[in-house]
């Protein structure tokens, strides 16, 4: 998981290693020329009472006691310049900046969420100090991890929370493009609130394919709940209103309503998914992309939003993806929650979103 996005950061690190060591090795031959002019010839020999040089006193003796005492002091030295700091100033940080913005970039995060990552890493180094010899990488890595988990943080909805304080039933609604695991997803969140719980019913609301309907009704029947649904091509928007007084008249908690899958392109399929919205009235609507569709999901989710103010997101195929792009990008540009994130093929492999999660596999701190 993430394995791109954390081979491209190595070009972060090695330029960042690059400039402070640049100022360590400036640092250390300013410390070792000071120690040198302090470092003095042997003194004059010593006089006795007469008056006379005392040469016969072990000359090469006091040559050996002055070498040593030089070498002591550059010792010192080195000693100190490692002891020290350095201290990175703005200059310093531009070229490992563009490093980090072309590996963030290139690991398909959004412009304006790569600008923003940059300019917080920048802000965390900018006037830090380093202690010469201390580990290079860890303060880079540091600085990136502080900043990625306060940009993932800015949008957060507990789901737990929400599904707990809401008026029952909670109607959630599902949309999104074409085959990019929606009802899969529909049906781990089903299994997800049954954990926890809470009764759920199933609405299939994509209506234009057949396939779609059966693919439900398999997952309702193996999660041993309740479906409706309605003879393809039927009103959506009925089925899902006809799901919701299911709900009412039996005291289910939660209505997971599908939607058909359409193209943010199609303006006709767009205003349909409008009118649903209007007509269901949900209380959480949710987006579902794939994380390996990279910057393709983030635009998507970003005119998604546009149409049907979403409530959040669910990337799914996370495990697949390498780049992490989509994941750090989609709250931001939506400003809208990532809510879950869908690791696997079976009902359980679905992880609730949380940022400490997110950062530790994309810094490859953690197993996936």
């Amino acid at each position: 998981m993430f394995k791109g996005f954390q081979e491209k950061l190595a070009s972060f690190k090695e330029a960042l290693s690059a400039k402070i060591q640049d100022k360590v090795a400036r640092s250390e031959a300013k410390m070792g020329s000071a120690a040198e002019m302090t470092t003095s010839e042997p003194s004059l020999p010593e006089k006795d009472q007469a008056g006379d040089d005392i040469l016969h006193e072990a000359p090469q003796a006091r040559e050996n006691e002055a070498k040593k005492n030089k070498f002591s002091l550059l010792e010192k030295a080195k000693l100190l310049v490692f002891e020290q700091e350095v201290v990175l100033e703005e200059k310093d940080l531009q070229e490992p900046l563009w490093a980090l913005e072309m590996a963030l970039l290139e690991s398909d995060v959004a412009v304006a969420v790569a600008e923003e990552i940059v300019e917080s890493v920048k802000s965390e180094l900018a006037g830090a100090r380093k202690r010469i010899g201390a580990d290079t990488g860890d303060l880079a890595e540091q600085a990136l991890r502080k900043s990625l988990l306060k940009l993932l943080s800015q949008n957060q909805l507990d789901f737990d929370i929400y599904i707990k304080n809401s008026s029952k039933p909670v109607k959630i609604l599902f949309v999104g493009v074409n085959g990019t695991g929606k009802t899969t997803s529909i049906a781990k969140v089903a299994r997800y609130l049954q954990d926890q719980g809470y009764s759920v019913v199933l609405a299939a609301g994509d209506t234009f394919r057949a396939g779609a309907i059966e693919q439900l009704e398999v997952h309702a029947s193996n999660l041993g709940t309740k479906l409706i649904k309605h003879k393809t091509g039927g009103d959506p928007a009925a089925v899902i209103y006809d799901a919701v007084e299911y709900a009412k008249a039996h005291n289910k908690d939660v209505v997971l309503a599908d939607t058909a899958g359409r193209l943010h392109t199609n303006v006709n399929l767009m205003d349909q998914m409008k009118k649903i919205a209007r007509v269901a009235k949900p209380d959480l609507l949710i987006f579902v992309d794939e994380a390996i569709a990279g910057n393709d999901a983030v635009e998507r989710a970003r005119l998604f939003n546009d149409s049907v103010p979403i409530g959040g997101s669910i990337l799914t195929k996370t495990d697949a993806d390498a780049k992490g792009g989509s994941a750090i990008s989609i709250a931001y540009v939506t400003g809208k929650p990532i809510l879950f994130l869908g690791v696997g093929q079976t009902y359980g492999d679905l992880v609730k979103f949380d940022p400490q999660w997110l950062v530790d596999r994309l810094m490859g701190e953690a197993s996936a």
